[in-house]
């Protein structure tokens, strides 16, 4: 069956189209991106096999842009009546979602009372979802949510130590992101030991421009960085993780910020891009250090050690982790930064092969990094969020079917 796939963010449209059998094989029909929605030039990037078009246009809401995809992929005789259903990204499903659903009208009016724990994403999530029930009225509509993933943490795992009606009155809890994308690499790390993924135990590593790592026991999340928000734990591209929260009244104290002020330095203004004074994109900043700057050096320093810091809590937590997995563009791509994170840890029996690591020969598998001589196997796996929504969507759907 065909399964389309939408990601609104908060001005941008992604989409891949997949064609999916009863036996899970999969391909990629077409894939795209929207950007600067809500302008009169957004810039929409179209690609089906290796042919890529172009162009600039008025997009000035999501409807306009999910028709503009609807008429390209029309237009390529890539869907005609036969799509099979739609999935969407949404970011935060609080409590109320364990698992991928079918939207109706209860789970839209969720997922808008959700919106006041991600004020960016869900509106944006929901106007796509809006969007495409207009476009596309016959067509099933599925949510798989960034959240689902960590409805597994245990209270010790995702309350804060606030007064408890806090969480009782306001929901402030742990709810973690990226859960989508965990939740897959730990399946392919699964595949790739062969082994049940409820018998496998892993440290998930998704390090990007924003980054995130979960601890993973018979194949369920049990603890993992971030928070309430996306702001917590890891160093990121632009956003600082793990600080003392007086920090946030000390500066509304000292200095002349308001308060959207110190929040907007915290989420875009900090991390790499804020220790290196650089840019938030870990080549720029590997470039800087190699030419000698010293904040740049500082701030790949300062990534690592945090990363270390959770990788040690999580094997303590676990006990006997089957592997470590690296994910996402740094976790995937940046060498030195996996070098400089498992440096030295051969006494928890994590050894890499150097050349394994330099020369990673990757595929949608993944591949090993770690040396014979190591007890535990280090991974990296390409993540793949959409194909794992299509997955879910291509299931829903078909168990409507069956009804």
């Amino acid at each position: 069956m065909k399964i389309l796939v939408i990601n609104c963010g908060s001005s941008s449209i992604k989409y891949r189209l997949f064609v999916i059998d009863e036996n899970g094989y999969n391909a990629e029909l077409a894939k795209g991106l929207i950007e600067r929605v809500g302008t009169d030039d957004a810039q929409i990037a179209h690609q089906v096999d290796s042919r890529k078009l172009a162009s600039v246009k008025a997009i000035r809401d999501y409807k306009t842009g999910i028709a503009e995809i609807a008429s390209h992929l029309h237009s390529h005789h890539l869907i005609n009546d036969d799509l099979a259903g739609i999935g969407h990204r949404v970011v935060h499903g609080a409590e109320a979602f364990r698992e991928s659903v079918i939207i109706d009208k209860a789970v839209v009016t969720q997922i808008e009372k959700c919106s006041q724990l991600a004020p960016l994403h869900n509106p944006a999530n929901l106007a796509g979802i809006k969007a495409c029930q207009e476009i596309f009225p016959k067509t099933p509509q599925i949510a798989v949510f960034d959240t689902a993933f960590f409805q597994t943490l245990s209270p010790e795992s995702f309350l804060y130590a606030l007064p408890y009606d806090w969480y009782e009155k306001y929901r402030v809890r742990r709810y973690g992101f990226h859960g989508t994308s965990h939740r897959y690499v730990s399946e392919k790390a699964a595949e790739f030991l062969h082994k049940p993924l409820n018998q496998c135990n892993f440290v998930t590593m998704h390090l990007g421009n924003g980054c995130s790592m979960a601890a993973i026991k018979q194949g369920q999340a049990i603890d993992t960085t971030m928070g309430l928000t996306p702001l917590e734990g890891l160093v990121m591209g632009s956003r600082c993780g793990d600080i003392d929260t007086a920090i946030v009244f000390h500066m509304l104290a000292v200095s002349p910020m308001a308060l959207d002020q110190v929040r907007d330095s915290l989420e875009k203004k900090s991390g790499l891009v804020g220790i290196s004074g650089v840019s938030r994109d870990m080549r720029d900043v590997f470039e800087a250090a190699d030419k000698g700057n010293e904040q740049a050096k500082l701030a790949l320093q300062i990534f690592a050690r945090r990363v270390r810091k959770y990788l040690g809590a999580y094997i303590m937590e676990i006990g006997s982790p089957d592997a470590l997995v690296f994910t996402g563009g740094i976790g995937e791509n940046a060498w030195r930064m996996r070098e400089m994170i498992l440096a030295d840890l051969e006494h928890l029996g994590i050894k890499i092969n150097p050349e394994k690591n330099q020369n990673l020969n990757l595929t949608s598998a993944g591949a090993a990094i770690d040396t014979h001589e190591g007890k535990l196997a280090v991974l990296v796996i390409p993540t793949n969020e959409e194909l794992a929504i299509a997955h879910d969507t291509c299931k829903l759907v078909a168990n409507v079917q069956k009804e």
